[in-house]
């Protein structure tokens, strides 16, 4: 390839950079010595092209607290999840996610990555010498395929007594006509008991479409879910609200914001519809 054709090829080209941006800021965190994580394989996953996304986007670049604090909210749901009795997590879109290499987990859990078949091929490549400390399974496919996701959610639902589903940086790029498909989808599995997942309120989703939104573009990436109704946009799809922990909230206490925002977090919680206010959170929803 040529230099003029490098200068002009999209900072993200697929949906599968976004994996390999989100690896590098985990690797990021890895390389602090106050890291709040440690992900050993993010560097290797993100890759020369991860590295160069994180470093040129600059709104990402100023704003990594949010996927930090994402990373340590998940993985306490998953460790109190695993530990009250889950025995299958289910992880959709899984991307570049490490958690059953690098986590403490039972031997016994069982751990399904659902994804793309590039995406999951080049995990398999970067990660072939590594061992999960869990029994892992991959299945490539397009969850926009419902009959399919259908199908492959029945099959697993049978392996389980208590499932986990983890849907990280998914929903928002779907439309609330899919989310509720894919809500319901998985409410329709008795075993499927819990459900982990990132949430943005309307006024955050249009600060993310005027600053990401560009540089997401290319890649059709388009970043579309805040729903009004916050947390309770999925009690009409089967799942009921058990508890939401504020990403702001979260980063302020692993001292990850500046002194503004830092002043900002210190604002009383409020987990309910925010309207305008720019929110995040991680929710955990039971199965109704």
């Amino acid at each position: 390839m040529s230099q003029a054709q490098t200068r002009t090829e999209p900072l993200i080209r697929n949906i599968s950079d976004t994996a390999r941006w989100v690896a590098a800021i985990r690797a990021q965190e890895t390389e602090r010595p106050d890291a709040v994580f440690r992900d050993p394989y993010a560097r290797r996953l993100a890759g020369e092209r991860g590295a160069e996304i994180a470093e040129k986007m600059a709104y990402g670049k100023r704003n990594a607290w949010p996927f930090v604090a994402r990373t340590v909210l998940i993985d306490q749901f998953v460790a109190e999840q695993v530990g009250q009795g889950v025995d299958l997590v289910v992880n959709l879109a899984a991307g570049l996610d490490t958690r059953p290499y690098r986590m403490s987990l039972p031997p016994a859990l069982q751990w399904v990555e659902v994804d793309l078949p590039e995406i999951l091929s080049y995990k398999e490549k970067i990660l072939a010498g590594e061992k999960p400390v869990c029994t892992l399974e991959r299945v490539r496919m397009d969850l926009a395929n419902a009959s399919a996701r259908r199908a492959i959610f029945e099959e697993l639902g049978r392996r389980a007594q208590k499932a986990l589903i983890l849907t990280e940086g998914l929903i928002v790029y779907l439309t609330a006509e899919e989310v509720g498909s894919l809500a319901q989808d998985l409410a329709g599995v008795p075993s499927f008991r819990g459900w982990v997942l990132d949430l943005a309120s309307p006024g955050l989703l249009r600060m993310l479409q005027k600053n990401l939104g560009p540089n997401l573009a290319p890649a059709g990436a388009t970043l579309q879910f805040g729903p009004a109704e916050g947390p309770g946009f999925f009690s009409k799809y089967g799942w009921q609200v058990v508890d939401v922990r504020s990403l702001l909230k979260a980063a302020a206490r692993i001292k990850r914001l500046s002194f503004v925002m830092r002043l900002v977090a210190l604002l009383p919680a409020s987990n309910g519809p925010q309207g305008s206010r720019p929110w995040s959170g991680i929710c955990l929803f039971a199965r109704q």
